[in-house]
């Protein structure tokens, strides 16, 4: 946690860290609000709490003495430093644990005195015992604290999870949004708890699944608490985005927007401590849902694969091209001309051989591509219904669940799915033995079966988390049918100028990501040049990040960790592959086994829905070949040198496209 107030920056050496004040009975009732211990105010937050769905869960108001309360939030606002946070799971400022606070030398303490008191506070025996007995979850930790000051300025979001990992028994959030000026619902930040449905599997295991829609909403307020038992695989919840205000007037009589709150978890007894129980972190932790995102089969997850096995005969024939008249007369009606051109193939092939990944602008025939514009512009013009239930009436269908992804989706043979360029790209063109043969024909690959579903990702409600692949290589296709703009697609010259860096991304470290090999990492100097031009081409203003792009990353071995704490998007290092949302472009990429990729989360400040086609086309898996010619040179070094010009009219796999 950086401060504005530590020992560093004051050149004194820490005191000796101290133990947790242990508060007697009265001291710790004084810090709370008058009456909240009588017994009958306990006994009706108990009878709440036992009859509250989706899950069992509480919500105090006033719980600590607002003097007191007043004074923390002062204190935070003048001397904690909060660091800006994204990953698929959320974008949020964050302090450090507070449990930290018994570090810090006399000094830096002296100007938290109010935080350190209600710390000890919340986290002392009387409260704990409080919080159990209205829970009937057992005894607490004192020993453990774990608590950070979270805040969520307007497009900040934190995504449906369970919060099981490691010891954590109850989680809690407690609000410090400004007193005087009170939270409005209409600005987003609700803590939303999602039901659960039971799922039998097959091996006869009963798993619980969250649907994809909340049905409880509890927004903030000033001394709020809200609270609940950590259930594997149960306590599913999310925080709402922070929604813009419309203008920097209204934003300012909003006083900011800013979501202030203190969130923690009460863990179960430490070893020593009085109700520990060896084996319940570990027999807990296996039922989260982080370990049904890292290791669930999915058996009962939206989409299901639909793997497509292809007739083998038609691959391509070194010796001839394997497209005739009527095959390229087919291809002609979708794909734009200048991509069957041999030399174009030639060349694409050369670039996906060498960087393993490839995104082509303009990728439809200019007359198809206007039908299908105009097809998803209509589209976007009808409004949707809110209840996933309602939805599903017609052809669009919901993923789920949601702690792995949301959004909607087209599978070929759908039944109720009209006519349309959008069915005909699906059903006709994608599917067929003349696409398949072109895209062997580009990437130099045999496939073996293909898998296609149409998404679009609603503004304010979609994405997908980070999720690994096992199996056999496939080749992933994707095209960009998002027809509005304003979401870092740089187009302009300079844009591509920048993007220009991305060729000299490390060779072998693109080649182990792609290949599985260890945790291949692509050059961090390049991939930030990347990042650099989508920034170039938003605006300054915070409200052009409305999310959509899509980012590859390098796997984890740590199976404990966090669903929430997965490597930042911002971390260069872990960036394998990044594209915004973009309309008319395909972007092919090689992936086998040792990366996540998610679709970030789509803000409501987007100007529309993210629409795209995603393919996943598995290929024969091929003899790798050696990085370096016979004079010990990098070929594929070499290669880039030789046709640099020749690739400027495509990109490379940093400034690409794919799911």
């Amino acid at each position: 946690m950086k401060r504005k107030a530590n020992s560093s920056a004051s050149g004194k050496k820490p005191t000796k860290r101290r133990t947790k004040n242990a508060l007697s009975d009265d001291q710790a009732k004084a810090r709370f609000r008058k009456g909240l211990f009588d017994k009958t105010v306990l006994d009706k937050y108990t009878s709440q709490y036992a009859s509250s769905a989706p899950y069992k869960h509480s919500v105090i108001s006033g719980l600590v003495d607002d003097g007191l309360l007043r004074k923390v939030r002062a204190e935070v606002k003048a001397n904690v430093h909060f660091t800006p946070k994204e990953t698929d799971i959320y974008k949020i400022h964050q302090s450090g644990d507070l449990a930290n606070l018994d570090g810090l030398d006399d000094e830096a303490l002296a100007k938290l005195p109010s935080l350190l008191a209600l710390r000890d506070g919340i986290y002392s025996q009387t409260f704990r015992d409080y919080v159990s007995h209205i829970t009937g979850c057992g005894p607490l930790s004192g020993r453990k604290t774990d608590m950070a000051i979270n805040v969520y300025t307007p497009g900040c979001y934190l995504l449906c999870h369970d919060d099981v990992i490691g010891s954590r028994k109850v989680s809690y959030i407690l609000y410090l949004t400004d007193p005087d000026t009170p939270w409005k619902p209409e600005w987003g930040g609700a803590l939303r708890l999602f039901p659960v449905e039971d799922r039998k599997g097959r091996d006869g295991e009963v798993a619980k699944t969250p649907l994809p829609d909340f049905t409880k909403v509890i927004p903030p307020a000033w001394n709020q608490l809200s609270f609940f038992a950590v259930q594997p695989g149960e306590s599913f919840h999310d925080v709402e985005e922070v929604y813009h205000a419309s203008s920097k007037e209204e934003l300012e009589k909003n006083g900011g927007r800013i979501r202030m709150a203190i969130s923690g978890w009460f863990h179960i007894p430490q070893v020593g401590e009085d109700g520990y129980v060896e084996g319940a972190e570990e027999k807990a932790a296996h039922k989260s849902g982080l370990m049904q995102l890292q290791g669930n089969p999915g058996q009962y997850d939206r989409p299901q694969a639909k793997p497509v096995v292809v007739d083998g005969d038609d691959s391509q024939d070194d010796d001839e091209s394997p497209l005739d008249e009527a095959d390229l007369e087919f291809l002609l009606k979708y794909l734009a001309p200048t991509y069957l051109t041999p030399d174009t193939i030639e060349r694409v092939a050369d670039h996906f051989e060498e960087e393993f990944s490839i995104t082509l602008p303009d990728i439809l025939h200019p007359k198809f591509a206007e039908k299908l514009r105009k097809y998803v512009e209509s589209q976007e013009k009808k409004a949707l219904p809110e209840d996933s239930s309602a939805i599903e009436k017609g052809a669009w269908k919901i993923a789920r669940p949601p702690h792995k992804h949301r959004y909607l989706y087209l599978q070929p043979g759908q039944p109720k799915l009209e006519d349309s360029p959008l069915k005909e790209l699906l059903e006709t063109f994608l599917p067929s033995k003349q696409f398949r043969v072109w895209l062997e024909m580009a990437t130099r690959s045999t496939v073996e079966s293909h898998d296609l579903v149409a998404r679009r990702f609603r503004r304010g409600k979609d994405y997908t988390l980070a999720t690994g692949h096992e199996g056999n290589p496939r080749l992933e296709v994707n095209i960009g049918l998002t027809p509005t703009g304003g979401w870092g697609d740089a187009e302009d010259d300079d844009a591509e100028s920048e993007s220009e860096a991305e060729e000299s991304h490390s060779k072998k470290g693109k080649r182990g990501a792609a290949n599985g090999k260890g945790k291949g990492k692509a050059d961090t100097k390049s991939k930030g040049k990347a990042r650099a031009a989508q920034k170039e081409a938003e605006p300054e203003d915070d409200e052009a990040e409305v999310g959509g792009h899509e980012v590859y990353m390098a796997g984890d071995d740590d199976d404990d960790e966090d669903a929430a704490i997965y490597k930042s998007s911002a971390d260069d290092d872990n960036i394998l592959f990044f594209q915004a949302a973009s309309w008319n472009k395909m972007s092919i990429v090689l992936r086998d086994s040792g990366t996540l990729r998610f679709v970030k989360y789509v803000s409501a400040s987007a100007k529309g829905d993210r629409w795209d086609v995603s393919g996943s086309f598995e290929i024969e898996e091929q003899d790798e070949e050696p990085d370096e010619d016979d004079n010990g040179q990098d070929s594929g070094a070499m290669l880039l040198d030789e046709s640099e010009e020749e690739f400027k009219g495509f990109s490379s796999s940093a400034d690409s496209d794919s799911d």
